[in-house]
């Protein structure tokens, strides 16, 4: 049986992350909460449901993932399969057998699981986050043929392969880097269909003027970068 960690970048989580962790299989090695300069009592909850918190004060969804992977990379274990999910319970922990079920098995280096819109209740992904996941999966297709239709974040990797790509974005490019560069690597990947619903609490990215605009230009500047490559 593969050696499975979950990354968990959270940030004033408080009011979901228990939720989150407790619905996480029970054949999940570690479950890694990165604290991501939360000010309510995230640390507090997410260590008393059973998982390891690390403490990244620099603000940004990549730095919290990048702490998550020193940390493994620092572990006598390591892993075999890193998984990355939300903190505010938008996702469904409980699905984590179908995202890692294709690496598995062997043939895949990463799996994308996809908020299908017959999965996903309504509401739960803003109209700004529609187009933008549809402009970026449409633009990747145009410039590098790929077969994205998600730039969703509960998401599946080998860890040997995570570590080929050398990830580097710091706040909200993170998703859009790692499946860029698994086309220049040339993984072999997948998407699933996941069930996606109405998160807790107010989102740090969609939910602001500033974590949407600030997404979309990342999201943009990675496709583009890439494509001058």
């Amino acid at each position: 049986m593969p050696l499975i960690k979950v990354i968990i970048p959270a940030f004033n989580e408080e009011n979901a992350i228990a939720n989150v962790i407790r619905d996480i299989p029970h054949t999940v090695k570690e479950v890694i909460v990165v604290n991501n300069g939360s000010t309510d009592q995230t640390v507090m909850v997410a260590a008393k449901a059973g998982a390891t918190v690390l403490t990244e004060t620099r603000k940004g969804y990549g730095y919290a993932c990048l702490k998550g992977m020193d940390h493994i990379d620092s572990s006598e274990d390591g892993a075999d399969i890193v998984v990355f999910l939300d903190g505010d319970y938008s996702d469904h922990p409980e699905e984590l057998p179908k995202i890692t079920g294709p690496i598995e098995n062997g043939d895949i280096d990463m799996v994308i699981g996809a908020r299908v819109s017959a999965l996903r209740e309504s509401g739960a992904m803003t109209p700004q986050q529609v187009f933008g996941n549809a402009l970026a999966c449409t633009l990747m297709k145009w410039f590098y043929g790929a077969k994205y239709t998600d730039l969703g974040p509960f998401r599946a990797i080998r860890y040997e392969s995570l570590q080929l790509l050398e990830m580097e974005d710091k706040t909200y490019g993170w998703t859009v880097e790692m499946q860029l560069k698994a086309l220049k690597k040339k993984l072999r990947y997948t998407e699933v269909p996941v069930h996606y619903r109405n998160r807790i609490g107010v989102s740090k990215v969609s939910g602001t003027v500033k974590g949407t605009i600030m997404a979309g230009y990342k999201i943009l500047w990675w496709i583009f970068k890439y494509s001058l490559k």
